[in-house]
């Protein structure tokens, strides 16, 4: 991992990004804990969010930019490859000359080095674009490694003691903190994603021909190619 990450920094031909999902949050006239600047009572029982947003951040260690998305529903593969490919032209226009990009995340659920439509999404994505993904992931118990845990770690100080009443409230403090200096990029995203899509075993089989997978760390360290 350590390897990966100096050569990725070091090389002007690669790309670092740090990718992860932050807990749900429930909106609504909840009490989170701390000062309240606003001075405004929150409940003291459950009766029940008006709405739930779960967090989803890019964080580029390099230059301490980032990029969140708050999602309505289920932040699954789709989601996230989504997300990917809407900041990729970004991406290229700060090496315009990219050849790998390599992906730092924590093996949780939907991005893990098993499931297969985060794979297949991947593989997918580095021949449209061609070029090689480097997955380098985080092992258990040590996610807070991970760069983009830095950012939820500001972003949980900045709204503590806030009551997040309101979609708008959560958008509008996420968009006023700052990590580094450097305030985020923060966008709404309501579209539903379906839960459970997998990539039937016959289909898989010809997506594993684009992976190569670390001998001793089979589900940790995987390198996508775009070629066929």
């Amino acid at each position: 991992m350590t390897r990966i990450n100096k050569e990725a920094d070091e090389n002007p031909n690669q790309l670092r990004i740090s990718l992860d999902t932050k807990a749900v949050v429930k909106v609504g006239d909840f009490s989170r804990g701390g000062y309240n600047r606003q001075h405004q009572r929150g409940l003291d029982h459950d009766f029940g969010a008006k709405e739930s947003i779960t967090p989803f951040g890019i964080f580029l260690p390099e230059t301490k930019e980032s990029f969140f998305w708050m999602a309505t529903s289920k932040v699954t593969a789709d989601f996230m490859v989504d997300r990917l490919e809407e900041l990729f032209p970004k991406l290229l226009d700060r090496c315009p000359d990219l050849k790998v990009l390599v992906i730092n995340a924590d093996n949780g659920c939907e991005s893990s080095g098993s499931r297969t439509q985060w794979l297949k999404r991947l593989v997918d994505f580095s021949r449209r674009y061609n070029i090689c993904i480097q997955l380098a992931y985080y092992p258990p118990y040590h996610s807070k490694y991970n760069a983009v845990e830095r950012c939820w770690g500001v972003l949980e100080n900045h709204w503590r003691g806030e009551i997040l009443s309101s979609v708008e409230k959560v958008l509008g403090l996420a968009r006023s903190m700052k990590y580094a200096g450097i305030k985020p990029v923060v966008k709404l995203v309501r579209k539903v994603y379906r839960n459970g899509v997998t990539v039937i075993k016959s289909e898989m089989k010809k997506i594993e021909s684009s992976l190569r997978r670390n001998v001793s760390l089979k589900k940790w360290s995987i390198k996508i190619s775009p070629k066929k």
